[in-house]
């Protein structure tokens, strides 16, 4: 900063101008004032004050000095009963220098959080975002626990208030880790802190851990209960981040209820946000009603044909029923501020609670040890009649001489020496004290002080084992009712484009090449909404993508227009175009799993006046049949012919495609839809999430395409058949298995009976067919449960069960087929055992994993040519090898699709086995019938050959002699080869 003069307007600077008027006067100097780093210094000077003194808690006790102020006036106004805030207040302004609101917002808000201070009136809800009645209408007193843990004047550290007139706390000695019990956030200078509030119960059971030595994982707890996903939490330091959701519950297919907020939010913000979402067309919702009372209640009616699936994740998506907090524990440690984590912060509360129990149990010790000291000095006194030698002394010195000399034979019992101090306190004993001495009772007392000393000196000793027993003490006396209220998942993304509602429609102008949801007297493509990214394909071969207006230009000449979705690899593109260079026609098949918004592609070979001449976008693969029609002025013999993209495989998007034609291709029309070409779908469901995924999380359903469906089991005893869209959502709380649909398979199903309390078994088919409904088919009586419901060939459970009175329990594995045949879903079905049953588990098979691709083309390749260019042809297992066989002493010939033909040659299997060796070139045997590994016949000559058979020298000798293989020459037979036997 650069040096400034400051010049005042001092007297003789202004005696000229203000001469007229007879003022000023002379002999004043003119001051010059250097501003470099004043300013540095101020600031420094503000924002220390306000770290230290305002905004950011100490480590030691978790206050800030507002919240430490008021709890000190608490302890000192406190006698049992109840003090009204506006008292409180102003007792506490002879401590904090600032104004009473500030006091007063900050004392409810430790009364909000119910574990320092008991409340009475009106003191707000953090639910509902309802503030406090005035401080002359509400009371307030400390909670017990507040005065078994917070406090004790001996270990705390005193200091002058800001005036100097009394004392305060520097800081409070607080048994507990109470800044990450509260949490806490403030505001300061250059920094800030957000240290979110943990579980009562767990911090206890977290420092009883950290004490043996353990390394606790603690997360936080909120007051709001709700769902949070603490994978990124970071142990509370910046840049991490935590996710709470609201809890959700269907009522039914028109109602969903919000039981639980998430943390931060109150009712009133959480309904704003769902209706500006409705109002934005993001979510179907007809009306929303708060019915919070004692419980967080808010209804949400949704429109007719809103999946309540689908309306949970949108709330999720666009609403504050998921909200981000991003935490940053900042604590001021020996007066500066630190950025910890909170498993720190507990390390070093814990640490400080053993330290101040020490100091506590010294102070005890020391107590002990000078009432004992005393009690025997007056027993010692009155016993021994040392009161009557004072008699005869004349002096105050004499006196204390005469008592000390009376003393002397049994100073040595005591463990400190006898002062002055201590015989001043003999002869304030009472006559009336003396007179009523009883030997025996003052035995008996310095019995127990002398056992409590001992007592005391062990706790010293064995230090951490006191500390536990005082934090399990802590956990038993407090602990109920402070139970974790926030459950912890993971939770799995919501994607916004794929739950939020379609709001729009999709237009386009093809010949202008305008499209946008604005252009509502233009062609209707589809519905869409705001968040979606639409495709254009040209004629000119070029495709674009952008975001979705109210009105975007893409290109003229608009072919194909279609919604976008990022990730989708299994929509297809089959397109039919015209190289300008070579001027033939090429087909392909490409996928666009992800591209740049705003930037063109081309879809040719990039030669200029290339040209489109059919494209189709395809969600699933398919590949449909079309008509080409040739130019008539073409040279072609047949200039109509039809072309399957099926005989295409999926590429990428550059690559040029199969040519089908050498001539011009005046018109190419859809003849016949056609099915899809590519492998089924595979799925898992996360029983953590309660969400479909294709990333292997979670239990294998198997393989899905087309009409497959899902058939969900609730533990209410109901089943629900759904689809497999990956939006569906199953309530981990509520399901109990979820699994691929088969309705020949038999379900097994054990069940306790509400009204008899029996474990029941069931077994039946599901005749149902209605999706996305549940049907019960346990018992409906109040207290029935699915235990178990399995859709295996062998149903087993292990059945833990107590056969009499005197007998313990024993295991056994039951097969359910054996208890009970299949019936109708409605019977009620059997008792499970004779004898009383305690436990159930389901003995569950061995989980399949996904299985490579071998679908029906495999075998529908030797019967069509055409559909063994189809893009399941890469998915054919290999051929098999025949020399590979032939080592094996298998038949040299099999049936391929049964393999069951007996060995042309009678030759027995042989146990000896060669190794297979990479495959040799191709070589041209003829043979009379057809190829056995799908070839057509080689030629008609091979017909007259039939007595004659052709085979290589090595394969001959090989025939001779099946159980040695040829060593000489290492010759073997690879895939594919062709061989000629006769038969």
């Amino acid at each position: 900063m650069s040096k400034k003069k400051v010049i005042p307007k001092t007297k003789e600077a202004s005696s000229e101008s203000e001469g007229s008027n007879g003022k000023g006067s002379a002999g004043d100097v003119i001051h010059t004032v250097e501003l470099d780093g004043l300013y540095q210094n101020w600031f420094l000077d503000y924002a220390s004050y306000v770290i230290l003194e305002r905004a950011v808690p100490r480590i030691e006790d978790g206050f800030k000095p507002v919240q430490r102020r008021i709890m000190h006036s608490l302890k000192e106004m406190d006698d049992g009963r109840f003090n009204k805030v506006a008292n409180v207040i102003g007792n506490t302004m002879q401590y904090h220098p600032h104004g009473d609101a500030a006091i007063g917002e900050a004392m409810v808000n430790i009364g909000q959080k119910d574990i320092l201070i008991e409340t009475q009136g009106n003191w707000g809800d953090v639910r509902t975002g309802d503030s406090a009645a005035a401080p002359r209408y509400i009371e307030a007193r400390l909670s017990k626990f507040a005065l078994d843990v917070v406090y004790n004047s001996q270990t705390t550290e005193w200091q002058l208030t800001y005036d100097g007139r009394k004392k305060e706390p520097v800081t409070l000695p607080v048994k507990f880790p109470l800044l990450l019990a509260q949490g806490v956030e403030g505001i300061a200078v250059g920094l800030s802190t957000k240290i979110l509030p943990h579980n009562f119960c767990e911090l206890i059971k977290a420092s009883i851990d950290i004490l043996k030595e353990k390394k606790p994982k603690i997360y936080p707890d909120f007051p709001t209960g709700g769902t949070a996903d603490f994978s990124e939490y970071n142990q509370g330091l910046r840049g991490g981040k935590i996710k709470v959701r609201a809890k959700i519950d269907i009522l039914d297919k028109k109602t969903l209820a919000i039981k639980e907020i998430p943390f931060s939010t109150t009712t009133t913000s959480l309904m704003e946000s769902i209706v500006k979402a409705s109002e934005k067309g993001q979510i179907k919702v007809k009306q929303v009603i708060d019915n919070t009372a004692k419980d967080v209640e808010i209804q949400i009616l949704l429109q007719p044909g809103q999946s309540p699936e689908i309306a949970i994740d949108a709330l999720v998506a666009f609403t504050d029923c998921e909200i981000s907090i991003s935490p940053n524990s900042c604590v001021i440690v020996e007066d500066k501020p630190s950025f910890l984590p909170v498993g720190e912060i507990l390390k070093y509360n814990t640490q400080q609670t053993v330290a101040l129990l020490k100091s506590e149990l010294q102070i005890r010790r020391d107590e002990l040890k000078e009432k004992i000291l005393f009690s025997s000095l007056e027993k010692i006194f009155i016993e021994n009649r040392i009161y009557r030698d004072i008699e005869q002394a004349e002096t105050w010195d004499d006196v204390i001489a005469r008592i000390d000399k009376g003393l002397k034979p049994h100073k040595k019992k005591f463990y400190r020496e006898i002062t002055t101090e201590d015989i001043v306190k003999l002869t304030e004993i009472k006559i009336k004290r003396i007179s009523k001495f009883d030997s025996f009772k003052a035995e008996e007392q310095l019995r127990d002080l002398e056992k409590e000393l001992k007592e005391t000196e062990y706790n010293l000793k064995h230090l951490t084992d006191y500390a536990i027993n005082y934090f399990q003490n802590l956990l038993e006396k407090y602990g109920k009712g402070r139970e974790r209220k926030t459950e912890i998942k993971n939770f799995q993304s919501v994607t916004a484009t794929e739950v939020i509602a379609n709001n729009q429609k999709l237009y386009v102008n093809r010949a202008d090449g305008f499209i946008g949801y604005g252009l509502r007297k233009d062609e209707l493509i589809c519905d869409c909404s705001e968040l979606d990214d639409v495709i254009a394909i040209r004629k000119d071969g070029k495709a674009y993508v952008a975001r979705i207006q109210e009105r975007v230009f893409v290109g003229k000449d608009i072919l194909f227009v279609g919604i976008w979705k990022k990730g989708d690899d299994r929509k297809v593109y089959n397109v039919i175009y015209t190289d300008a260079k070579s001027g033939k026609g090429f087909a392909k098949r490409f996928n666009l799993p992800g591209v740049i918004r705003d930037k063109e592609y081309d879809l040719t070979q990039g030669h200029p006046n290339s040209k489109i001449h059919y494209v189709s976008g395809n969600p699933n693969g398919e590949a449909e049949v079309v008509e080409v029609k040739l130019s008539q002025s073409s040279t072609a013999r047949k200039k109509v012919f039809e072309y399957d993209f099926a005989e295409l495989e999926v590429k990428g998007r550059s690559a040029r495609g199969n040519t089908i034609t050498k001539y011009p291709i005046r018109k190419v029309e859809l003849l016949k839809a056609g099915t899809s070409t590519l492998s089924k779908l595979d799925l898992w469901y996360d029983p953590d999430t309660g969400r479909l995924n294709k990333d292997k999380r979670g239990k294998y359903l198997g393989k899905f395409d087309g009409d497959d469906q899902l058939i969900a089991f609730m533990r209410n005893g109901s089943y629900k058949i759904t689809n497999y869209d990956m939006t569906n959502r199953y309530e981990p709380e509520k399901t109990l298995l979820v699994e691929k649909f088969n309705q020949q398979k038999p379900v097994s199903a054990v069940y306790v009976d509400g009204e008899s309390k029996q474990y029941m078994v069931k077994r039946f088919l599901v005749e149902t067919s209605t999706v996305d409904k549940e049907f019960g088919f346990i018992s409906e009586t109040i207290g029935s449960r699915l235990v178990a419901a399995t859709t295996s060939e062998t149903p087993e459970v292990e059945l833990e069960v107590v056969k009499g009175k005197d007998k313990g329990k024993s295991n056994e594995i039951v097969n359910l087929e054996d208890i009970i045949d299949v019936k109708g879903w409605k019977a009620l079905g059997n008792r499970l055992s004779q004898f009383k049953v305690t436990k159930v588990s389901l003995v569950q098979d061995e989980e399949a994993g996904p299985e490579e691709d071998v679908t029906d083309s495999d075998v529908e390749a030797s019967e069509t040519e055409k559909d063994s260019q189809s893009l399941k042809k890469k998915e054919e297992p290999a051929q098999p090898d025949p020399n590979q066989w032939l080592e094996k002493g298998d038949p040299p010939f099999r049936n391929l699709t049964e393999g069951k033909q007996a060995s042309l040659f009678a030759e027995p299997p042989k146990p000896q086995q060669a190794q297979q060796k990479p495959s040799q070139p191709r070589q041209k045997v003829k043979a009379e019938q057809q190829s056995l590994f799908g070839e057509s016949p080689q030629s008609e000559k091979s017909k007259n050959k039939k007595n004659e058979v052709e085979r290589p020298k090595e394969l001959s000798e090989h025939l001779k002699h099946p159980e040695t293989p040829n060593k000489e020459s290492g010759r073997e037979f690879g895939v594919g080869e062709t061989i000629e036997l006769e038969i």
